[in-house]
């Protein structure tokens, strides 16, 4: 998901470009059927990354036009982008995994709300070797652990599951607060229709 801070400027830009073009590369890839919690902490780390990154970046170029390349051989904005990213994605991590474990729960009769701990803390951990953050690290560990005390396992699948982490995408994009403000609505509008495209995907390929 991540790159290091302590890159000289050309890797930055090599490691950006690819990140920016392997979300969409992924989109088209068959997903496989998911069969197990395996399978499932496998499609939400997937599907989170790939919102998160889609959307921020579909963001940024939308409000940046032609200027959008002109960023990359901007270090300072690259961190900034890199510290949105970690914290948009760590909410999106939140939110498919509180949705899919309620689903499960509801609609498949599946019990053990548990996994939902499991399934987020072992894909934090695999973010390590990619670099996430330590203070996100920590603060996803706390903000989850607070979501968890008071999730309404009945029915936040059917509530509004990823309003969360549109709006995390709407705070931490790096975009002045006057443009944001102006784009508010097509922000959170523009993540939820992919978590729609998400929320398909998972009812068509669950297969446990």
């Amino acid at each position: 998901m991540g790159i290091k801070y302590k890159l000289k400027l050309k890797d930055l830009k090599f490691a950006y470009f690819k990140e920016y073009f392997s979300p969409f590369l992924k989109y088209f890839k068959k997903t496989q059927k998911i069969e197990n919690y395996s399978d499932l902490k496998n499609f939400i780390q997937k599907k989170a990354a790939w919102v998160s990154q889609v959307t921020l970046y579909g963001y940024l170029k939308t409000r940046m036009g032609a200027k959008y390349v002109l960023m990359f051989e901007d270090e300072i904005f690259l961190g900034s982008i890199n510290k949105a990213k970690w914290n948009i994605y760590v909410v999106a991590l939140q939110d498919l995994t509180f949705y899919t474990i309620s689903y499960l729960k509801n609609e498949r009769n599946l019990h053990d709300t548990e996994k939902s701990k499991e399934i987020y803390i072992k894909i934090l951990e695999d973010e390590i070797k990619n670099q996430i953050p330590q203070d996100i690290l920590e603060k996803a560990k706390k903000e989850f652990s607070e979501r968890y005390e008071k999730i309404n396992w009945a029915d936040y699948y059917k509530s509004i599951p990823f309003n969360p982490s549109s709006l995390s995408l709407y705070e931490w994009s790096p975009i002045a607060e006057e443009l944001k403000i102006l784009d508010k609505k097509i922000v959170l509008n523009s993540m939820i229709l992919k978590w729609d495209n998400v929320k398909k995907e998972f009812k068509d390929i669950l297969n446990f």
